[in-house]
């Protein structure tokens, strides 16, 4: 049966998936070694040493094309190993790419700290106008990288319209996915060339692992990534690729459920005196809701918000926290709740951290599988911690 039938839900825990050929475990085994024997003088299996290839990280290749609709998919050691080595197989000296404003920090410090360095140039700009995205485009120009939802605003970019301008202009164009994953956007659908996954956040799902993957319909492309993979030496571990394997299963289930308890608690944001804005794709007073609701399948799990009271208001809901917890992170069964202008976006300079919207007093939710009533509950009295706190510390003699 042909896995291009298959619903998502069955893609999850069946598509790209065979048993093993030694005692067909129902679970894919976990080729914990470096190295693979030779049969004789070259002569091998298909594999020879893990930092070019594991049958253990080859089975979650063939899992993820599945999910993405791509003959295969190759998996990294990290999201940013996945980035780093796609720019490095498409850009080389004197190269020009054209990136989103509001993306994930490392993305902003690869260029700033390496690629510059190297010759390697990249706008970023405001992606969720097509017309900037267009403006910004050099006879060097070589890829466009947009992450979207982006992090940590959620502002979106219209894929179809960026797609049409890159293809008008003979330019790749790369999606960071990592927010929505396959199951609730379809990038290829859309328009774009490339799909870009951390997977360390719902693809995992559970916390365990770091990685990242690409997908494309371009084999070539994807041949040459897994030479630069195995040049750089950051292909995926075989145990986190085993943990991966296990967790995306639950992938569908999870966002179904992370979507509705996010919209519940950016609903209750929303009401809240103490709440200055909310950041949700969900809400129809999101500025790009309608986006959303056309080029998405689910408004995902993520909840951005500021209190009126701005950055001490957030420092002190953070650290009033009991059931949520402060972490980094995202996509995970546990609630996290992040700061970005300390963690996350720390290194961007604090000017225009403001100008991309991340105030000192944004904070990001990534809801978990808890129940959002309980959720709810430990955001009440952290906010309203937070705002009794400051005057407490005032009426000190």
């Amino acid at each position: 049966m042909s896995t291009k039938t298959f619903q998502e839900a069955t893609l999850a825990i069946r598509g790209g998936r065979t048993l093993d050929n030694h005692a067909s475990s129902i679970l894919f085994p976990l080729y914990q070694t470096g190295i693979f024997v030779h049969d004789a003088v070259g002569v091998d299996k298909g594999y020879s040493y893990s930092r070019v290839s594991n049958p253990t990280v080859d089975a979650l290749e063939q899992a993820l094309a599945a999910l993405e609709g791509t003959r295969s998919a190759v998996s990294f050691r990290t999201g940013m190993a996945a980035i780093t080595t796609l720019l490095f197989t498409l850009l080389r000296s004197g190269d020009h790419a054209v990136l989103s404003d509001v993306v994930y920090g490392g993305t902003m410090r690869l260029f700033r700290e390496v690629l510059d360095h190297l010759g390697i140039s990249g706008d970023f700009v405001d992606t969720s106008n097509p017309a900037a995205v267009e403006a910004a485009i050099r006879p060097t120009t070589r890829l466009i990288l947009i992450e979207t939802p982006g992090n940590p605003t959620l502002k979106l970019a219209d894929v179809q319209a960026i797609s049409r301008i890159a293809k008008r202009h003979s330019i790749l164009l790369a999606v960071d996915n990592t927010f929505l994953t396959p199951i609730l956007q379809r990038p290829f659908e859309l328009g774009a060339d490339i799909s870009i996954l951390s997977t360390t956040k719902y693809i995992d799902g559970h916390n365990a692992t770091v990685g990242g993957s690409i997908a494309s319909h371009d084999e070539a492309l994807m041949e040459r990534l897994r030479l630069i993979r195995k040049t750089l030496g950051c292909i995926q571990a075989p145990f986190e690729a085993w943990l991966t394997l296990q967790g995306m299963k639950t992938l569908p289930m999870r966002l179904r459920l992370q979507c509705a308890g996010a919209l519940r608690i950016a609903q209750w944001l929303q009401a809240h005196p103490d709440v200055k804005y909310v950041f949700y794709p969900g809400l129809e007073s999101f500025p790009q809701h309608a986006l959303a609701a056309a080029q998405q399948r689910g408004f995902g799990g993520i909840v951005a918000f500021e209190l009126q009271g701005g950055a001490e208001a957030a420092r002190h809901a953070l650290n009033h926290l009991q059931l949520c917890s402060r972490a980094e992170s995202l996509g995970g069964l546990e609630t996290l709740l992040t700061h970005p202008s300390t963690t996350t976006h720390a290194d961007l300079d604090p000017q225009l951290r403001q100008t991309l919207g991340i105030s000192d007093g944004l904070i990001r939710i990534s809801v978990g599988l808890e129940d959002p009533e309980d959720l709810i509950a430990d955001l009440s009295q952290a906010i309203a911690a937070a705002a009794s706190e400051p005057r407490a510390e005032k009426d000190k003699p």
